[in-house]
């Protein structure tokens, strides 16, 4: 499995081996949001562009969008997710991941965030 990268509206992305990507939102997010109490996927077969509204998460303070963080076609989602939303406070990078991609332009991720440049972005929000 190679290394999550990071977007600056705090979604994740992990690139498979495969040409396929998993998606969620962070640690970080999930934490500004709170209790998440609802989560719209988006259908498998959609073709997304990279910073489009993908998926909407809603939680007891305030509902989100979450951006594609690359171009590509969703595969799959975590339909887990529609019954059991908390699995992304409680797993936010694991088992609440949102959806998987096959990327277009795998390209675009060479502007997304490591780890250690998304945590020195997110100190400098607080």
């Amino acid at each position: 499995m190679s290394e999550l990268k990071f977007t600056q509206d705090h979604e994740w992305i992990r690139r498979e081996s495969d040409g396929h990507a998993t998606v969620g939102i962070t640690d970080y997010a999930q934490q500004q949001l709170g209790d998440i109490v609802f989560i719209e996927l988006p259908p498998v077969g959609k073709e997304v562009s990279q910073g489009e509204d993908t998926a909407v998460v809603e939680s007891v303070k305030a509902a989100s969008e979450v951006k594609a963080p690359a171009s590509g076609t969703v595969t799959e989602v975590n339909s887990t997710l529609t019954d059991e939303p908390q699995k992304v406070n409680e797993d936010p990078t694991g088992d609440g991941w949102f959806f998987r991609m096959k990327l277009s332009k795998e390209s675009e991720l060479d502007s997304a965030m490591d780890a250690a440049a998304y945590e020195e972005y997110v100190k400098a929000l607080d």
